[in-house]
């Protein structure tokens, strides 16, 4: 599954251990980070409610966390300007 993104929310995060989870917008299922979550991000940790993009390993455990840009999230009024392209969390088609 790790070829997609998804967008969600950080449910709780442990700087010490680096365990903490998160949860999607649309279907609302939580996922675990990874301990490597943060390797090669911006991020040096993440706070309860924050919102990012990330995707999902072979063993469904969130990876590449990133934060996205109000049209990565999908926030309405602004152009989704990747619409059609697969490769990005805001394109393709929404039944693929």
């Amino acid at each position: 599954m790790g070829a997609s993104s998804l967008q969600g929310v950080v449910t709780s995060y442990d700087p010490i251990s680096g365990d903490g989870t998160v949860i999607t917008d649309t279907t609302l299922t939580e996922y675990e980070l990874s301990r490597e979550a943060l390797h090669g991000s911006v991020f040096r940790m993440l706070r309860q409610g924050q919102r990012i993009v990330f995707d999902l390993d072979d063993r469904e455990l969130a990876v590449r966390v990133r934060i996205g840009s109000e049209a990565d999230m999908g926030t309405p009024g602004y152009p989704q300007p990747h619409e059609g392209d697969v490769q990005h969390p805001q394109g393709g088609d929404a039944d693929a």
